[in-house]
């Protein structure tokens, strides 16, 4: 009997999100986006690591390419759960229920050339045909990669690495940035880009200190200096947009900090400055820390927690939707992708052996 909890559970919880579909789809799906954003980022960029380590060397990489190659198995259920975005488009992105008016969407707004191209871009069908493009070239991605044939091959990690990075700017602008679609940054993709990577290399730290027999120290001291390198560059990316656009004061690029900087969003934007920044910049500065493994799975555990709260404040604020929405209809989809990824684990073995082993020492 007790085997069939977590399905019951996972049944009740995606009724419960259909029903809530219902009276807050915008809310909901907003919430769904966040959270499968969020584990799509910790599967890609944890494949981005392998890459890299394919192209480097280094004894850091294989202390975690295995783990995070098995978990670029769910890459095709990530694919599949995408499929409630594309069919709530009309409630979650505002361009969507207007683009039968094509360029007038953008009256007063744009720039005639600029109206066209974006009424172009931000057709409904051409929005699904890219993101249909995108998933598949990620899962044929993350297929490759567990091939014998291409698993440590340096030629295929160049190009996987150039596809991810054009692919994941792409998209990033389709399903992150055209929730306000007049607001346009160039360095956000690179910036999603490199949050994804850092998202990745925590989660293969935390799951490297958790792993027995425990790595060398100087495994987790390269780590710990790559940990560095990700916040390093995601902070430098993000200050940098920021300081450039805040200086600029243009209405249609400083549109998207005026929310966040408003209704409780400014101190969620100091949490992270804190947290994603200041905090994971001093710890690895000093080799002690680097080399303690539980030192080292805190760090990487509160960066897993600060990536998640980055998420947040990038995507709920764009979206016209009060605190007290979020704060059910988040723990409602963040459930039910646990319960999902627990049962498909129990499912099959491959994964909960290595991935789901170690975190349970969490």
């Amino acid at each position: 009997m007790n085997r069939y909890l977590p399905l019951a559970a996972l049944a009740v919880l995606v009724a419960a999100c259909i029903a809530a579909w219902s009276f807050a789809p915008q809310a909901l799906l907003g919430a769904y986006l966040a959270t499968w954003w969020f584990c799509c980022g910790l599967v890609m960029g944890g494949l981005a690591n392998v890459w890299v380590h394919n192209l480097t060397g280094g004894r850091w990489g294989e202390a975690i390419r295995q783990p995070l190659l098995e978990l670029s198995r769910v890459m095709w259920i990530l694919a599949l759960l995408f499929l409630p975005v594309l069919i709530g488009m009309h409630e979650l992105y505002p361009w969507a229920p207007r683009a039968s008016t094509g360029v007038e969407r953008w009256a007063g707004e744009l720039p005639a050339r600029s109206a066209w191209f974006k009424s172009m871009w931000l057709m409904p069908w051409f929005f699904v045909a890219r993101s249909v493009f995108y998933l598949a070239v990620w899962t044929v991605l993350a297929s490759l990669s567990r091939q014998p044939a291409w698993r440590r091959s340096a030629r295929f990690s160049a190009a996987a690495l150039i596809v991810y990075g054009l692919t994941i700017s792409l998209a990033a602008l389709d399903w992150v940035m055209s929730l306000m679609p007049v607001w346009y940054s160039s360095v956000f993709g690179m910036l999603v880009g490199v949050s994804q990577a850092l998202a990745g290399m925590a989660l293969a730290a935390l799951l490297a200190t958790r792993t027995r027999p425990l790595p060398q120290p100087i495994i987790f001291r390269d780590l710990g200096n790559l940990l560095l390198m990700y916040v390093m560059t995601w902070a430098y990316l993000a200050f940098t947009q920021f300081l450039i656009i805040w200086a600029e004061n243009l209405p249609h690029e400083i549109a998207w900090y005026i929310p966040r900087m408003q209704h409780g969003w400014l101190y969620v934007a100091w949490l992270l400055a804190l947290f994603h920044f200041f905090a994971p910049l001093l710890i690895p500065l000093f080799r002690n820390a680097k080399e303690a493994p539980a030192l080292l799975g805190w760090l990487a555990a509160g960066l897993l927690a600060a990536h998640q709260l980055d998420v947040w404040w990038t995507i709920f604020p764009s979206l016209p939707v009060g605190w007290l929405q979020w704060l059910w209809t988040v723990p409602l989809t963040i459930s039910a992708f646990l319960v999902a990824a627990y049962v498909a684990m129990k499912k099959r073995g491959g994964i909960a052996s290595t991935t789901a082993a170690g975190v349970g020492h969490v």
